[in-house]
């Protein structure tokens, strides 16, 4: 059996997904796995496909960034599906079951890998200079804004870690804002 996995980061890349999911129909997919999760946090999509996968099928993802954050994670997925008696493929990297599909695929994931390092240390130095520079100011402080909010539930009888799941923030946030003073 085909099945086949598809990843976005954000709920804003439905597009993506969608294309995803069309070339893994076209690619023969019976089954197919997807979600719009940081490829950082938990994805219990790919979790999934890779408990139903059986010996002899096949896990199908459309690009190596789409499946792994890491060489070293790619390469934990691909021994977890080969464990399995299954294949991977990659679909714009051909067959991954040869000798020479597997170092293509190594070496393309390690690249992957690198370029996404480089990416983050661009970003690391970018916002450094825009901090020196007095231009940037970070996320804007979701919890500060709702102090009122906190303060009245808090006085309502609401403790601090039902207030954080009502008005979805952090529990540390709430235990911040009810040990600061109120501005008037």
């Amino acid at each position: 059996m085909k099945v086949g996995y598809g990843r976005t980061s954000t709920l804003e890349q439905q597009a993506g997904l969608d294309a995803q999911t069309r070339d893994l129909k076209t690619a023969g997919c019976e089954k197919i796995f997807s979600e719009q999760v940081s490829a950082v946090g938990k994805r219990p999509q790919l979790e999934a496909a890779l408990d139903f996968i059986r010996e002899g099928d096949s896990l199908i993802c459309t690009r190596l960034d789409r499946l792994a954050r890491s060489t070293q994670h790619l390469l934990e997925i691909a021994e977890r599906v080969k464990a399995k008696g299954a294949d991977l493929c990659i679909l714009n990297l051909g067959d991954t079951s040869t000798a020479t599909g597997r170092l293509m695929f190594t070496v393309i994931g390690a690249i992957a890998c690198f370029e996404r390092e480089l990416m983050l240390e661009r970003q690391r130095e970018g916002i450094a200079k825009a901090k020196a520079e007095g231009k940037y100011k970070g996320r804007k402080p979701t919890a500060r804004a709702r102090a009122a909010e906190i303060a009245r539930l808090k006085a309502d009888g609401v403790r601090p870690v039902d207030i954080a799941r009502r008005l979805g923030i952090g529990r540390a946030s709430v235990y911040r804002i009810l040990d600061m003073p109120l501005a008037s």
